[in-house]
């Protein structure tokens, strides 16, 4: 923990743009899959919108709190991996059977954040290593930024263009430039629609867990082994790859116990963040370090705010156009990106096993259910050990 004082010099614009839009584009890249996974569950529309409610609160919580007391951009965020196995794992038991997964998984996590064993783990991975995973993970959002040129041409094209002219003169500022722009563009363009729906709060509902064998094997286990290795790992490794040595274990038990308070409240998951945290820790969003922690505050207060509103988190987050999105989340992580390609390559001794972590990583192959952040590094350790064996042999025969 930093011994810094909290003081607002510490704040700056530029640290609330990026929380801003490290929130817009969590909720926006990822809100349809949860929804699939809570509709799966068989959840109507009024628990629905109490879960997304409780997850804003959850997020929020644990964000604010751990970037305070580390004094580091730490967000959280629901894992969108184990959203996606839920989709295909859920449809066919009952509403309380899926809370009771929730809660089976989330207390293995809570587990290993307690023992230590996941921290252990990530001490043996090379930084090069985590660096090259995390510019794999972020290497699609990069591309989006471009490929929107062809859906969009000029709300993707004046984007770009504002914010290389104020990358150049203003660079703090770059972002929340090109978002402004955007958005007026979109709005001329007419594709900014709520469809006149009004935003409401949706309150807490309870829903008791069942457990049976058959899905806390069948769905808890694999959920747990999915959101630890396809959430919390890309997102331990974000922080190391950014240069914050952040004790891992009381991340993992934070957010498993507030998970675990919530979850008969319909919160799945919240984790370690990975690709929205990379939005608030680049040099745009504060030239020192040491700052950055409070654009995370800052997204915590608008989760905060989505949480309020999560009876129509859909109808808020919808209303934008993907292109813009699809921009402004590449233009944001376009600093991040390089700078890990730049740690992931700059050992030779390390470059061979960096860029198969790397590659791995950006394909998206799934296998088991695991998605290919947790191969990339898997594939990464293997070409490292493998590479390392012969100067090690010949090491042993000089002696």
């Amino acid at each position: 923990m930093s011994s810094s004082r909290f003081s607002l010099q510490d704040w700056s614009f530029s640290t609330i743009i990026a929380g801003f839009v490290a929130v817009l584009v969590g909720y926006t890249s990822a809100a349809a899959i949860v929804f699939q996974a809570y509709q799966s569950a068989g959840a109507n529309l009024a628990q629905i919108g109490s879960w997304f409610t409780m997850l804003g609160f959850g997020m929020a919580i644990t964000t604010i709190g751990l970037s305070f007391y580390f004094r580091t951009p730490i967000l959280t965020a629901w894992s969108t991996p184990g959203a996606a196995l839920l989709v295909t794992s859920l449809p066919g038991i009952s509403i309380n059977e899926a809370i009771g997964v929730f809660v089976f998984a989330n207390g293995l996590i809570l587990l290993s954040g307690i023992t230590g064993l996941f921290a252990k783990l990530m001490r043996y991975i090379p930084q090069a290593l985590s660096a090259a995973m995390l510019g794999g993970i972020l290497l699609r959002f990069g591309l989006d930024a471009f490929v929107s040129l062809q859906t969009n041409l000029l709300l993707a094209g004046s984007m770009c263009l504002t914010y290389l002219l104020a990358r150049r003169y203003l660079a703090r500022y770059a972002v929340i430039l090109s978002l402004c722009v955007g958005l007026v563009i979109a709005a001329l363009q007419g594709d900014i629609a709520f469809h006149g729906q009004a935003l409401h709060f949706a309150a807490p509902i309870l829903i008791a867990p069942h457990f049976t064998w058959s899905t806390l094997i069948g769905i808890g286990v694999p959920f747990f082994v999915v959101t630890m290795a396809s959430q919390n790992a890309p997102g331990i490794a974000t922080l190391y790859a950014s240069g914050y040595k952040v004790p891992v274990s009381p991340l993992i038990t934070v957010t498993a116990l507030v998970t675990l308070l919530l979850a008969p409240f319909g919160v799945y998951s919240v984790g370690i963040a990975a690709i929205t945290a990379a939005i608030c820790m680049g040099k745009d969003v504060h030239p020192d370090p040491q700052k950055r922690y409070t654009a995370a505050v800052a997204a915590g207060v608008f989760y905060l705010l989505a949480g309020l509103l999560g009876g129509s988190i859909g109808t808020l987050f919808t209303a934008l156009p993907a292109p813009l999105i699809q921009t402004i989340a590449g233009l944001a992580l376009l600093g991040t990106i390089s700078g890990s390609l730049h740690r992931a390559l700059g050992e030779e001794k390390q470059r061979d096993a960096a860029i198969v972590t790397f590659l791995i990583t950006a394909s998206g192959i799934q296998l088991f259910g695991v998605g290919s952040a947790f191969w990339g590094l898997v594939g990464g350790v293997i070409t490292h050990c493998i590479l390392s064996l012969p100067a090690k042999s010949q090491k042993k025969i000089s002696n």
